[in-house]
């Protein structure tokens, strides 16, 4: 067997080299510097939160619900609102949005390239929303800003597109830890969410970014957990059908959600008025909603706090869900800038704590975060990284299971009810398909002798030029190329339409051997064992369209492998996937040999 594969490469688990210890080595960096513009960000929001509520210059830390303006609040959302569209029209359409659907978008259509305006916009024009009553959350600005730091900061060196990936999704990550201190969670949104790949070349860097934020950040004295919890509930038969029924509530939660903001948004690209002045409309609702519960506006981490101390009773958790979800769902279609998390984990929240009273007995809280959980891995589609983010969210790792039982329904519910979530959506009405299915390449665990051609059909050495002419142009053949052997079955090479005409243009002799043509010529051929990645680029660094397999130990030919059997490996795959045989009562099921056709 060989252990030889594409590039002369040994075949090992994973193809990373050294090189990701130098990417390490700028994530290092990168995670510093997002440290820092994350602590910057939250800061700013509350500066602009005091400004625009309290009327005072404080850095001081407060709930909008506490300010006493009365109708007069109405009218900041729409301030702030405006600002930001002016920002938007005339420094960059960018910072319109979640943030995350914009950062996908930089990774798979932009070469992962994020420029300075960015960097700076999208922070300070989510802080002045937030600040004025936006009833968003802080991560997925951030996330877009920390990415726009790692992008910068990779386009100043010489790294791929690939590194330069993996540094902007460290930025991002690390920009998630810094909000939050959920370094675990951080990395698992970058591998379920952005990286679109699973390997160590990528993971190591961005785990590096985010645990040197948390370190950063508990060196800071900045608080972790951000929401301490610690109850719980026993597992048994009973709860695993409660976190279930709450993941089922959950899921069909996020799929409302998810029509109420792109319904929001379908209605704003309907208006005769430039898109700059949307958000106003969107401020305006959000005024409108402040005056029924003060508590939906701003990032709302209070509202956090009582739900998971069990202070939220099930009327006023039914109206803050309903106002939150209204005017979320409008300000985001008005394409305005602020995050999702938050207000995803706000809404799961008050679902859970207005259908706690319904739910088996368990610790003062525990409803509402399976349900803030649930709602996020749902809504999201990243049943994982909710689990994560609510266990370290809380300090509580005792709720591992009821939380990925609720996520991972959740995700279920979604999954089936959606073709897109509320993140790939956006992209989706852009014009670009994305599949968020992770699989390892086929071409890496197929062998060229399941795939080639056994049967070959060739040409002797001694057949004249005149004579492959008349054979090749036969109309009864029909593969247009054949290996050439001697008499022991060793290829000297390849017979096609190209090489006669090259041969005959060079002025080659009707009577000369195809041996004697061939002598000296290079020869490019593949082995049994070796695996189909390794042929694919054989193929393309040779330009053609096939190769003859010869054996490893008499070097005679083998076989014969070409585009079209490679591409019957898709069909193997598709086969396995889709033949439900039952192996017990009807045998082994079909088989798939796509290599054992004759060639002719």
């Amino acid at each position: 067997m060989s252990t030889k594969n594409a590039g002369n490469r040994p075949l090992a688990d994973f193809t990373t080299g050294t090189r990701v210890l130098v990417i390490a080595a700028i994530a290092v960096v990168v995670g510093v510097v997002s440290l820092f513009v994350g602590i910057a960000f939250l800061q700013m929001i509350r500066l602009f939160t005091n400004i625009a509520y309290f009327w005072r210059f404080s850095f001081e830390e407060v709930s909008i619900a506490d300010s006493h303006l009365g109708l007069i609040a109405v009218l900041i959302p729409v301030v702030g609102a405006l600002i930001v569209g002016v920002m938007a029209r005339f420094g960059s359409e960018k910072i319109r949005g979640h943030g995350i659907p914009e950062a996908i978008e930089a990774i798979l259509l932009g070469r992962s390239r994020l420029d300075a305006k960015v960097a700076v916009l999208k922070p300070l024009s989510s802080a002045i929303v937030i600040g004025t009553g936006g009833p968003f959350g802080a991560e997925g600005p951030i996330i877009m800003t920390g990415g726009a730091i790692g992008s910068l900061i990779a386009q100043a060196l010489p790294v791929s597109d690939s590194e330069r990936k993996t540094l902007l999704v460290a930025g991002a990550a690390a920009g998630m830890t810094t909000v939050f201190g959920t370094p675990i969670a951080a990395v698992m949104m970058a591998v379920e969410l952005l990286l679109f790949e699973w390997t160590p070349r990528s993971f190591i860097p961005v785990a590096v970014a985010a645990v040197i934020a948390e370190v950063g950040r508990t060196a800071l004295h900045m608080p972790s957990p951000l929401f301490p919890f610690e109850g719980t509930m026993a597992i048994s038969f009973l709860g695993l059908a409660s976190w279930m029924a709450v993941g089922l509530v959950a899921g069909a939660l996020s799929w409302v959600l998810t029509q109420l903001v792109y319904g929001a948004e379908d209605a704003f690209l309907k208006l005769p008025i430039h898109w700059m002045w949307w958000p106003m409309i969107g401020g305006v609702v959000i005024g409108l909603g402040g005056l029924i519960e003060p508590h939906a506006l701003g990032v709302g981490y209070d509202n956090i706090t009582r739900m998971l101390s069990g202070q939220t009773i099930a009327m006023t958790a039914f109206i803050l869900l309903a106002v939150k979800a209204i005017i979320w769902a409008v300000a985001l279609g008005s394409g305005t800038s602020g995050g999702v998390l938050a207000p995803l984990l706000i809404m799961g929240g008050a679902m859970g704590a207005a259908i706690s009273g319904f739910m088996p007995e368990a610790s003062p809280g525990f409803w509402a975060l399976l349900a803030m959980a649930a709602t996020m891995g749902g809504t999201m589609r990243v049943p994982l990284t909710a689990t994560f983010f609510a266990a370290e969210l809380t300090g509580n790792t005792h709720i591992l299971v009821p939380l990925f039982a609720a996520s991972a329904t959740a995700h279920a519910v979604t999954v089936l009810l959606m073709r897109r979530s509320i993140l790939t959506e956006k992209i989706a009405r852009r014009g670009h398909h994305i599949v968020r299915e992770y699989r390892v390449d086929p071409f890496a665990l197929t062998h060229v002798s399941e795939v080639m051609t056994h049967d070959v059909e060739t040409v002797p050495a001694s057949m004249t030029l005149s004579a492959a002419t008349v054979f090749l142009t036969t109309l009864e053949r029909t593969h247009p190329s054949y290996p050439v052997v001697d008499e022991g079955g060793h290829v000297l090479g390849i017979a096609d339409p190209p090489a006669v005409l090259h041969w005959r243009r060079a002025g080659k002799y009707r009577n000369a051997t195809l041996g004697e043509l061939l002598e000296g010529s290079p020869l490019t051929t593949a082995y049994p064992d070796e695996y189909l990645e390794a042929i694919v680029d054989r193929l393309m660094e040779e330009n053609v369209g096939h190769l003859p397999v010869i054996s490893r130990e008499d070097k005679r030919l083998v076989g014969y492998v070409s585009w079209k059997d490679l591409m019957r490996v898709r069909y193997k795959l598709q086969t396995e996937e889709s033949d439900r045989a039952k192996f017990f009562f009807h045998g082994k099921g079909h088989d798939v040999k796509p290599g054992r056709r004759k060639l002719d």
